[in-house]
């Protein structure tokens, strides 16, 4: 990958996939909804100069994916990876379910990585490996799910399944990959100190699989080893 840019990229996965791709010789627009606030980032950027970039970008913010683009012009983009979501402040259990809560978040996690597309898919035509993807959940699996809670979670990740899946035929024609992942549950902030995965382990096999992309793959919902997972 020659250029990549990540959301959600000052902490977790999202840094340690900036990170990495830095070491690769990437150039790496690596996005935080506050970069003033994103110091492990900050740093990232200071010992890779000229090499990271970082941007604003506010998934809840309808006007993001368009000020995005006009900052970063028409730059290649070979990897577009939307990773930044959210896990919404409740468990949304049945009988507890609170309506604008979980419309907001299918906003963050699933229309905001549409509407980022949308945006960014001049740039990532332009580029080589021509790859878009979506950071996504098995809790958006209609087949895996055998516990039921969860709803606005779950909703918000089915929805961003459904866009991964519509932009991999929107986009075909243009030699877009268009995939979804699911990185395991992995030990972060958001995942909790349980997780059965490290964020390294999370990562390295996420880039081995989107460095083995073909057009074959586009459309479909991995595991972050490379195991498809069902819809």
């Amino acid at each position: 990958m020659k250029t990549v840019l990540i959301t959600g990229a000052n902490r977790g996965i999202g840094l340690e996939h900036a990170r990495r791709y830095a070491e690769r010789g990437a150039h790496v627009f690596a996005t935080a909804r506050r970069p003033e606030e994103a110091d492990e980032l900050g740093a990232l950027a200071q010992r890779h100069p000229g090499k990271v970039e970082v941007l604003a970008y506010d998934a809840a913010s309808a006007e993001a994916p368009e000020a995005l683009r006009r900052r970063i012009g028409s730059e290649p983009i070979d990897l577009m990876f939307a990773n930044a979501g959210a896990m919404g402040t409740r468990r949304q259990g049945f009988g507890d379910v609170d309506v604008e809560a979980v419309l907001e978040l299918i906003r963050v996690n699933a229309l905001a990585p549409l509407r980022l597309a949308e945006a960014l898919a001049d740039n990532v035509a332009k580029a080589d490996r021509k790859v878009m993807a979506f950071q996504t959940s098995l809790m958006g699996s209609i087949a895996d799910n055998g516990s039921g809670g969860a709803y606005a979670y779950r909703l918000s990740k089915a929805a961003l399944n459904m866009v991964g899946k519509g932009v991999a035929n929107d986009l075909r024609g243009r030699g877009i990959i268009s995939v979804l992942l699911h990185p395991g549950w992995v030990r972060t902030r958001m995942g909790g100190p349980s997780g059965k995965i490290s964020v390294e382990e999370c990562v390295a096999g996420q880039q081995r699989l989107l460095d083995a992309l073909t057009a074959e793959h586009s459309g479909r919902f991995f595991n972050y080893d490379g195991r498809e997972l069902p819809w």
